[in-house]
């Protein structure tokens, strides 16, 4: 696998998620390195096949499937600051996918090691070349890179490809409302004739990046019509998921059962707060739908 020319100094290294790969003066900068025994290797092979070598590694969050094997490349990352802690803690990273501490091998991207952080930086930072801007939603501190010199952005895990979306049923987010604003604020980027590239699915611009991105939106909205459905009846969270999931058609196991619960549990917050459900006691924590 080798790497996609986008410009002269702007190259994709295909992959779930993807690594964008940016010329800074005599250097090259990863952005989300990713995972997978070798990566590092092919990543380093292909920058040097360019003549460069790599000088900084960028992620665009701490989960463990973007910086898995950013400690193996001799190079400083930097992250913001919200997810510090994510990247260099693995018990924080299993607290934010399972909850607590996770069972062994039970998480699709799980490994003991932690991930030192070397700068962090704020949203609006230019970092070699490269705008920091909020995209969060997905994580507390998901950031997408602007190249504005290319007319890109390396948007991270802000919006997902259909493919992506279809396989587990809902987008994995922390907090809808921000989601959706990183959204609107991608879309008025596609009217700037900017290219999107998402860590998990194909780079998009133009009409097909303005229907992924509403459909990303969509299945928001959707699912929160949903869960409002489901709840006239009173349900128990781990419930609630798996009905969400047989009705987007999803072929359903443990691992991506626990995965929707996190998503799930911040629809659950948000129609909490607004006021349309309540928690109730009924042989153990259910939700149900507000009467009036």
């Amino acid at each position: 696998m080798g790497l996609r020319k986008l410009s002269d100094s702007a190259y994709l290294y295909p992959g779930s998620p993807s690594t964008f790969i940016r010329v800074f003066d005599d250097g090259a900068v990863l952005i989300d390195p990713g995972h997978g025994k070798g990566r590092h290797k092919d990543l380093g092979r292909e920058v040097r096949k360019l003549g460069l070598e790599i000088k900084a590694q960028l992620a665009t969050h701490g989960h463990a499937d973007h910086v898995a094997v950013a400690p193996r490349i001799s190079a400083p990352l930097f992250i913001h600051r919200f997810e510090f802690s994510v990247a260099e803690s693995p018990l924080n990273r299993e607290l934010l996918t399972f909850g607590s501490k996770a069972p062994g091998g039970f998480l699709v991207f799980q490994f003991p090691e932690g991930v030192r952080v070397h700068t962090v930086f704020e949203w609006g930072d230019e970092l070699f070349d490269l705008k920091a801007i909020r995209l969060n939603g997905h994580s507390s501190g998901m950031t997408g890179f602007l190249d504005g010199e290319n007319g890109i952005i390396y948007a991270g895990d802000s919006f997902f490809g259909e493919r992506v979306i279809q396989s587990v049923g809902l987008p994995y987010l922390v907090d809808p409302e921000l989601f959706k604003t990183s959204i609107k604020e991608l879309q008025n980027y596609v009217e700037k004739s900017y290219l999107l590239i998402p860590s998990h699915g194909k780079q998009v611009n133009g009409e097909e990046a303005t229907e992924l991105l509403e459909f990303n939106l969509t299945r928001v909205e959707e699912t929160k019509s949903l869960i409002l459905e489901l709840l006239k009846t009173p349900m128990p969270m781990d419930k609630l998921a798996f009905r969400i999931m047989k009705h987007y058609s999803v072929q359903i196991t443990p691992q991506k059962l626990a995965l929707n619960l996190v998503p799930v549990r911040a629809f659950i917050a948000e129609l909490y707060n607004q006021g349309r459900i309540d928690a109730v006691v009924d042989e153990g924590l259910k939700w149900v739908v507000k009467k009036g």
